[in-house]
C-alpha cells in the first residue's frame, strides 16, 4: 500500500474511485481546478498495481464570517469497501491536514457528512476529533440532511481580534475621510 500526495495525472482513476463509492460526483473541472489551485492538501492511497483505492480531495477557502482567516474543507474522502478498516481514511485525512496547516496557516477544517452515514460520523468524530457545527437540511442532491462539521485547529484568539481590529480600524478611517470630504464640499459650496 502506498500513499501519497495526489498529482493531476491521477484524476482519471480518482474519479473512478469515487463515482464507484459516492452517489455525489464532482465534474472532472473541479477535481482539476482543486489539483491547480491547491496541490499539496490532497492525498490518495494505491494498491501495488497502481490501483486508486482511497483520496481526500481538500481544498482551502476564506471563513464564512471572517473572510480575512483561511479555512481547509474536506471536499470528498472514499476508501474502496475491501480495503476499509484498515486506517486508511484516517491517515489520509491526518496527512491533508498536515499540509492545510503548514502550507496555509489555516483556523480549523471543516467538512460535511451525510447524517445516516455512521460509520464516517463515527470515524470524523470519535477518531479525528471532529464536531458537529450544524445540521443543513436537504444539503445532498437526494435532499438528505448533512452535518457540518469542523476541528478547531487555533482558538480564535489573536487571530481573530486582529482581523476585528484591523476591520474597525478601517471602517473608522473611511469614516473620518468621509466627513472630511463632505465638509471640504460644504466649504468650497460656501466660497462660490
Amino acid at each position: 500500500m502506498n500513499i501519497r500526495r495526489a498529482e493531476p495525472k491521477d484524476l482519471t482513476k480518482i474519479q473512478q474511485c469515487n463515482l464507484h463509492n459516492l452517489p455525489e460526483n464532482y465534474h472532472m473541472k473541479y477535481w482539476a481546478y482543486s489539483f491547480i489551485t491547491w496541490p499539496e492538501v490532497s492525498y490518495l492511497a494505491e494498491d501495488s498495481s497502481g490501483r486508486v483505492v482511497g483520496y481526500v480531495l481538500s481544498s482551502i477557502e476564506p471563513d464564512e464570517k471572517y473572510p480575512w482567516l483561511q479555512v481547509g474543507h474536506v471536499n470528498s474522502l472514499s476508501v474502496l469497501r475491501t480495503y476499509r478498516r484498515l486506517g486508511l481514511a484516517k491517515r489520509l485525512m491526518m496527512l491533508s491536514k498536515k499540509a492545510m496547516m503548514e502550507s496555509y496557516n489555516i483556523e480549523y477544517i471543516q467538512l460535511h457528512v451525510r447524517k445516516s452515514n455512521r460509520a464516517a460520523f463515527n470515524l470524523y468524530s470519535e477518531k479525528l476529533g471532529f464536531k458537529i457545527h450544524r445540521k443543513e437540511a436537504g444539503y445532498y442532491g437526494d435532499g438528505e440532511d448533512a452535518y457540518s462539521m469542523r476541528i478547531v485547529l487555533k482558538p480564535r484568539s489573536f487571530t481573530h481580534r486582529l482581523g476585528r481590529r484591523v476591520q474597525a480600524f478601517v471602517y473608522t478611517r473611511q469614516r473620518a475621510v468621509a466627513n472630511w470630504t463632505l465638509k471640504c464640499a460644504k466649504r468650497v459650496s460656501q466660497i462660490k
